[in-house]
């Protein structure tokens, strides 16, 4: 049997536990069926309550969501940044959305609005228990799924106590989420509460790429700069340029400015600068020269090309985006010291 047959098989009623197959397969399998649910792993980490694992779950699936805008909320495409205006239609927007729908208004409106801000309030306006079918609702709306399944990777090590709160923090997410929750990784040694399915690899399988969450294009260039436009027409063709993100705001702590980066790569953690003429005077070219110190201490690589250098040569600067974009996801792939996540 295959390997999607048994998975559409497991119960997404009940905590299960899966073993026999690695979590990525299992991911790019689930989600590589049509009519099935998009399965998203999720790697909590070890904790000593159920609720710990709870917020630890959601603060994970939160970033899916934000990740897969504007699968969700289409509209958001054409706000072209965070400003008050902005933030003020993206927010009408989803209320819109959510009429006749499951959605919340509330709760899309505020998680709409942090998508597109790049901004989070320290303490959630929301409980737990309107924040968790709330984001499980957005992110298959994502992926264009009705439903979702949870892939919970058990931490190495946990003792009976770990276990214990990690079962139970998933049987809360199960119940209250309407959704599969498998738990993958390390197996279950301490309790035997969950039902366990031991998968098998037929030779008819074939490795499938996992998908990633984040689309292809999130924002847009500047309305009125005609070099921003040339160059994502220029982007809009390579595959290592999906996920870039055009003039959203960045935050790095709630006590920080934000600052709204040309472009951006979030997954490698890096931001692409376009500078006009006014970029020249001495206090943009000092403000300019501060908050690329204050990206770089946040864990960002900053490149910045005039206008003219774009116009002359969109290629190069193209090919010299590129290789430190694919350099970075490598260098965070591998767990390089000196990059930061």
């Amino acid at each position: 049997m295959s390997l999607a047959r048994q998975l559409a098989a497991v119960p997404v009623d009940r905590v299960v536990q899966l073993a026999g197959v690695p979590t990525d397969t299992i991911a790019a399998t689930a989600t590589g069926e049509a009519a099935g649910p998009a399965a998203v792993v999720l790697r909590p980490g070890p904790a000593r309550t159920p609720g710990t694992v709870v917020c630890a779950v959601l603060d994970e699936l939160e970033q899916v969501a934000v990740a897969l805008l504007p699968g969700w909320l289409p509209e958001a495409a054409d706000v072209p940044r965070a400003d008050p205006f902005g933030l003020a239609a993206v927010r009408a927007a989803a209320v819109r959305r959510s009429r006749g729908s499951p959605h919340h208004a509330p709760f899309l409106a505020h998680l709409a609005t942090v998508a597109v801000s790049g901004r989070r309030p320290p303490v959630d306006p929301f409980p737990l228990r309107v924040r968790c079918p709330g984001l499980v609702r957005v992110v298959a709306a994502g992926f264009g799924r009705s439903r979702v399944t949870l892939l919970i990777e058990v931490p190495a090590g946990l003792d009976p106590a770990g276990e214990h709160a990690l079962v139970a923090g998933a049987e809360w997410l199960c119940d209250h989420g309407r959704a599969g929750v498998w738990l993958v990784g390390t197996p279950l040694r301490h309790t035997d509460r969950v039902a366990g399915v031991r998968l098998i690899r037929s030779a008819d399988d074939r490795p499938r790429p996992v998908p990633t969450p984040y689309p292809e294009v999130v924002g847009r260039p500047h309305p009125g700069s005609a070099t921003e436009a040339a160059l994502e027409a220029a982007l809009a063709v390579e595959s290592w340029a999906a996920g870039r993100v055009w003039n959203r705001y960045l935050q790095s702590h709630p006590l920080a400015p934000p600052v709204c980066p040309d472009l951006l790569w979030p997954d490698a953690r890096c931001v692409v600068e376009i500078d006009g003429p006014e970029h020249c005077r001495p206090a943009r070219f000092e403000a300019d020269r501060q908050r690329d110190v204050q990206l770089q201490l946040d864990g960002y690589a900053v490149l910045r090309f005039t206008n003219a250098r774009i116009n002359h040569d969109v290629g190069a600067v193209v090919h010299q985006i590129g290789t430190l974009v694919r350099a970075r996801r490598r260098a965070l792939a591998e767990g390089t010291p000196h990059v930061r996540r």
